[in-house]
């Protein structure tokens, strides 16, 4: 009886533990309030980023402005950035204070890393779907766009172990920005799409010298033919074409495989032969281009607007422009009957505060953001794509995209993108993939370097280039803590509740029969 009695308390003890201090609230959700009190004051921060380009900051003002008349008991205070990886260490310092801002522009490379502390990101799949205050919801106050007008490929990228914590905020790929004057002095023409074999050609030829020293297809002292911006892209996207191991959606890493090998000595090759570089070792391809100092770039299509003769925001000074005919392309492919490149882009998230209504207040200035009012705005700054088909659709847009006085280059970089947004792919999100990725990035700029420094390239330099990186962005560290299971992010509070008070429990149980023993052996 006495045992029945210990059991039950422990049941009952358990439970209470369980289902205590939240409810029902289950991981992974946030409770909407019921209404939302326009009779109370806000005040949210909003951290941003902006390169030079000054419109961008006229559009977060102008979006404040309109939505502080629209809420006037919310005010937002900005703090802009001119990098993201500013935000993400600042992100990180904060969250250590609990100072994180309301609302932020981010990654969600990031935001993976962010969930890793308990309950610092709000989940947002219950405030997408509120009738009231979700995604095109009764009680908002401004033209939201519904869960399905959110383009699905850009709402997936999301998604982190099956819980959105982000909303799209702009989207971009990759684009080849070729120098058409070049190609075709060179004897070559420009295909629709471009191939790695075609791009290494061009390259090699575009590499050849007068016997002064001076570069046969420019006449100058300078010519690197084939820049890269994005190392890091570089790697990961030459493996998804080929289909080769990077990681998997768990976090297991799998970038050093044969396939890679080969990529790199493939890279080292063309350095050799004075066919490529990257921004990071040789600088931005844009003002290579523009000073007809390259023949093809590989950069963001929302830095269109810096590339070209013609470019609005060319960053090397008027007496250095070449001009040229300058054409856009996908990236360089393997397969170009399937052609695959990467969707990148920052996305909003929304810190978790005490007060509910706060994290309301923050929800519905995120979710202006998405607006036709801002996605278009913000999109013709540069080359990004509103995520929303709303805006896609708009008659606004169309118009934009049609207009005779916008950069011609920033037209066809967005159409491109447009039209190929169903051959984009997005690498996986995890605690650790930031690392990842920089890894990635590492071994082509390592090897790059290498080879201009006149290192042997052989099989025991990628090794011990292999290992160098694994150490420096403690990759072994990531694969051994996930030992091939999924990332799950961290414990809930309910959930480390509930295993200290179970481990209590039976601590309380085992005490009992001991001092139960104890009296035994008295009596006997």
């Amino acid at each position: 009886m006495k045992m029945r009695k210990v059991l039950s308390l422990a049941v009952a003890f358990a439970v209470l533990a369980a289902t205590g201090c939240h409810g029902n609230v289950k991981r992974g959700e946030f409770v909407v309030p019921e209404a939302f009190d326009t009779s109370r004051q806000f005040e949210i921060t909003f951290w941003a980023k902006n390169d030079t380009n000054v419109n961008q900051t006229r559009i977060y003002n102008q979006a404040i402005e309109d939505f502080e008349e629209m809420y006037p008991n919310i005010t937002v205070n900005l703090r802009l950035y001119t990098d993201y990886n500013k935000i993400y260490n600042d992100v990180i310092t904060n969250i250590a204070t609990d100072t994180t801002p309301n609302v932020c522009i981010t990654y969600p490379d990031h935001i993976a890393t962010y969930i890793s502390g308990d309950n610092t990101v709000v989940p947002l799949d219950n405030l997408f779907t509120d009738e009231r205050y979700g995604l095109g919801g009764s009680e908002v106050m401004f033209d939201s766009p519904t869960v399905d007008q959110i383009v699905p490929e850009f709402l997936d990228e999301c998604m982190i172990n099956g819980i959105h914590y982000c909303i799209p905020y702009m989207r971009s790929t990759e684009a080849l920005y070729i120098n058409k004057t070049f190609v075709e002095a060179l004897g070559y023409e420009v295909p629709d799409i471009v191939t790695w074999d075609f791009i290494w050609e061009v390259s090699n030829a575009a590499a050849a010298k007068n016997p002064d020293g001076t570069y046969a297809v420019n006449g100058q002292e300078v010519m690197i033919p084939f820049i890269y911006k994005s190392s890091d892209n570089m790697m990961i996207t030459m493996l998804r074409q080929l289909g080769a191991g990077y990681s998997d959606d768990y976090g297991n890493i799998d970038i050093f495989n044969d396939t890679t090998t080969s990529l790199l000595y493939t890279v080292a090759d063309e350095v050799s032969a004075g066919a490529f570089s990257t921004f990071t070792v040789s600088g931005y391809p844009g003002n290579f281009l523009n000073a007809g100092q390259c023949v093809f770039g590989v950069d963001s299509t929302a830095g269109s607007t810096w590339m070209g003769p013609h470019a609005p925001l060319s960053d090397i000074h008027e007496s250095s422009i070449v001009d040229f005919e300058m054409v856009v392309r996908p990236v360089p492919q393997f397969d170009p009957q399937n052609p695959l490149m990467i969707s990148q882009g920052p996305s909003v998230c929304i810190f978790n505060k005490e007060d509910p209504q706060e994290v309301l207040a923050s929800w519905l200035f995120a979710q202006y953001l998405l607006t036709n009012e801002v996605q278009i705005a913000y999109a013709a700054t540069e080359g990004y794509v509103p995520v929303t088909t709303m805006a896609q659709e708009s008659q606004e847009y169309q118009d934009y995209l049609n207009d005779p006085d916008e950069y011609s280059i920033k037209i066809d970089v967005t159409n491109m993108f447009l039209e190929n947004i169903n051959n984009t792919f997005v690498t996986p999100v995890f605690n650790g993939s930031t690392s990842l990725r920089n890894a990635a990035a590492q071994l082509i700029n390592s090897t790059v370097k290498s080879v201009r420094r006149r290192e042997t390239i052989d099989d025991a330099y990628f090794e011990d280039l292999y290992n160098e990186v694994t150490a420096l962005y403690r990759l072994d560290q990531l694969s051994a803590s996930r030992d091939s299971r999924a990332d799950l992010g961290p414990l809930p509070a309910e959930s480390k509740a509930l295993l200290i008070s179970l481990g209590v429990v039976w601590i309380g149980i085992g005490a009992y029969f001991a001092c139960d023993l104890v009296k035994k052996r008295k009596r006997s």
